[in-house]
């Protein structure tokens, strides 16, 4: 068994065009020796934005704490602790924070693209 934990603390800056105050550790990924996913826990600062953009492969995400928006396909909705998004390969997307604390949320992706998925923000 392989065991990481979450901590925000741990997690550190994305640094690319269209972040904004968000931070990322992947939590099971190419040093796990994981075969075929990556998950990895974002954090959204308060204003904070995840780029938007988009790329050839699904991924899944779940919200742990905060709230804000998740952009997807053209549409807008509000996101908060408890929801499960699926975020279809090639649609354009986006997550922001509208709280006032930080948004959080775990996100799983292919490892066969994009150094493993693991590319901050993809």
């Amino acid at each position: 068994m392989i065991r990481t934990r979450i901590d925000a603390e741990q997690t550190a800056p994305v640094e690319m065009d269209g972040v904004k105050n968000v931070s990322m550790r992947v939590l099971l990924g190419a040093e796990h020796g994981m075969p075929h996913f990556s998950m990895r826990h974002f954090v959204v600062e308060p204003g904070g934005h995840t780029p938007r953009h988009r790329h050839d492969y699904e991924h899944e995400v779940v919200v742990l704490s905060g709230h804000g928006e998740a952009e997807h396909a053209g549409e807008t909705a509000p996101i908060g602790k408890g929801d499960v998004m699926y975020v279809a390969a090639d649609a354009m997307h986006q997550f922001r924070n509208l709280g006032d604390e930080p948004l959080e949320f775990l996100c799983l992706v292919p490892r066969e693209r994009d150094g493993g998925g693991e590319v901050p923000g993809s």
